[in-house]
This record gives structure tokens, C-alpha cells and sequence, in this order.
């Protein structure tokens, strides 16, 4: 009798060990896994609640100061995941899963021939309605000809965005970044204070 005792004890032991292991290894995945997904089709997904990620900057350069012709005339927003800032900000580079959310605001309704308008702050530039988004995803291996980083656009036009992205042509993203801040992680670092300085939070 003890001796079946003690086999459904151990049996109960095992059973509950076995169902801990399973239950906390996708914890530990989900921790380590890359906001990209990719499809079948190799085209990615948009991902979600990128605006709660580290709002790192937002360079402009409006058609009003571009001869009415600057390659992205809006507001650049740019997001990345907290652990991959806090692993650039440690060691210099990003982390293979990275990935960096460019969203466009275009400028708000402008009044002057440069672009700008007047507010109660003074005359300036100021944020007007979403139109599209560029995004970047390193890794080394499915982006090995281009710096180890892919470069995906959902649309340049207002909400809503496109929900899948085929990788873009090097002609119009990667071969800029390459030619211009390879030796930063094919990142725009100098335009992102917490970046370029390392000031911590």
C-alpha cells in the first residue's frame, strides 16, 4: 500500500514539474522575441502598440525649407522597444530583432509660404494628421546584403496603414543608410539625443 502511495506521490510530483516547465517557457520566449513577424510570403506584419514604445525623436524637414520638393516633408516620430534602447545605450549597437518605427505626421495646416504657422507659443512648426509609416528590422541573416538591416514601408498616406510590408528596394531606403550612417548601425543616431548622448532616462 505505501509502495502506491508513493508512486502517486512522485507521480503528482513529476506532473506538476512537467506542467511548470511548459507553462513558463513561453514566458521566457515572449521576453526574448522580436516584434517582427514575417509572413510566408516574406512580407512583414505592422506591428501593435508601437506608440508605447521609447519615443526617441522627430527630425523634420519641410517642403517649405526643400524648395517644395523634400523627400519626407513630415514629421519623423520615432519608436523602439525600451530593452533594445537600453541594450544600444550599454553597447553601442542594437540587438538582432530590432525593430524601429518611423510614423509620419505631416505639418499642421500651414499659413506662410515656409511651411510654418502662428500659435499662442509664437510662429513654428507644429504636428498635424498621421500619414504613413516606415520601419526598419535587423537581422543579420534575412538582411544580410544590406548591413543586416531590412527597410519596410505601410503606405505614405493617412490612417488607416497598410497591414503587411514587402521589403523596400535598396535604391530607396538601405543604400542611404549604408552610404551615410554605416558606422552607426545603420541608425540616424546624431538626430536622436538619447541615442547620440547616452544621457539615460
Amino acid at each position: 500500500m505505501q509502495k502506491y502511495l508513493l508512486l502517486i506521490i512522485v507521480g503528482l510530483g513529476l506532473a506538476a514539474s512537467a506542467a511548470y516547465l511548459l507553462a513558463a517557457k513561453p514566458v521566457a520566449a515572449q521576453t526574448e522575441q522580436s516584434s517582427a513577424v514575417f509572413d510566408a510570403d516574406g512580407k512583414l506584419g505592422l506591428p501593435t502598440g508601437f506608440r508605447n514604445w521609447v519615443f526617441v525623436g522627430a527630425p523634420l524637414t519641410p517642403n517649405g525649407l526643400n524648395n517644395g520638393k523634400a523627400n519626407f516633408p513630415e514629421y519623423h516620430h520615432v519608436y523602439i522597444e525600451q530593452k533594445n534602447v537600453d541594450a544600444y545605450l550599454k553597447t553601442g549597437s542594437f540587438p538582432e530583432g530590432t525593430v524601429i518605427v518611423k510614423e509620419l505626421t505631416r505639418v499642421l495646416d500651414p499659413t506662410f509660404p515656409d511651411g510654418s504657422r502662428t500659435e499662442p507659443s509664437g510662429r513654428g512648426y507644429f504636428n498635424g494628421q498621421y500619414n504613413g509609416i516606415d520601419l526598419t528590422v535587423k537581422d543579420s541573416k534575412r538582411f544580410a546584403k544590406t548591413n543586416g538591416w531590412g527597410f519596410f514601408t505601410f503606405g505614405h498616406h493617412p490612417m488607416p496603414y497598410d497591414k503587411t510590408a514587402a521589403e523596400k528596394p535598396v535604391s530607396e531606403c538601405a543604400g542611404c543608410h549604408i552610404a551615410n550612417v554605416a558606422a552607426t548601425d545603420m541608425t540616424w543616431v546624431q538626430f536622436y539625443p538619447l541615442l547620440r548622448d547616452k544621457p539615460g532616462y
